[in-house]
């Protein structure tokens, strides 16, 4: 009986360590993504909110109201699309979350596991999804 079970866990941890396998982390340009985000139908990334990636300087911070996680999925064509759009919804709930709280920006975006970058942001994809995690903090810019 315990080789049967030993036999059944090994089996399903391959199964699963090939599944994951398929994943692959690949970077696109945040413009690409904003443009994604700029043209779509439903919801769309605003210009009420200012965005503000990796390190690039911003106005003075009059108020930091908080850090917040985005993660978002897409299931579209093309790998690029995938991530561009993921990326986009993340990018839209943290302009979402800024307005709830009364922000005017978000800065300090980074992606992924905390990649801070001003030009790429990073996308985990598979065969038929993609995921895109954002992490920013929602501030009132002074004007």
């Amino acid at each position: 009986m315990r080789f049967a079970q030993l036999t059944v866990a090994v089996i399903a941890a391959l199964g699963l360590s090939s599944a994951m396998a398929a994943d692959e982390v690949v970077k696109f340009t945040i413009q690409g993504g904003i443009a994604a985000g700029k043209a779509s139908t439903r919801d769309k990334i605003g210009d009420d909110i200012a965005l503000y990636f990796g390190s690039q300087k911003t106005p003075a911070v009059e108020k930091k109201i908080g850090e917040w996680d985005s993660n978002r999925t897409s299931s579209r064509r093309s790998q690029q699309e995938r991530c561009e759009i993921a990326f986009a919804s993340a990018i839209i709930a943290l302009q979402n979350r800024a307005r709830t709280e009364g922000g005017n920006a978000v800065i300090n975006i980074t992606s992924g596991g905390g990649e801070s970058s001003t030009s790429e942001f990073t996308c985990t994809s598979g065969r038929a999804m993609a995921r895109v995690r954002l992490k920013g903090t929602v501030v009132k810019l002074k004007k």
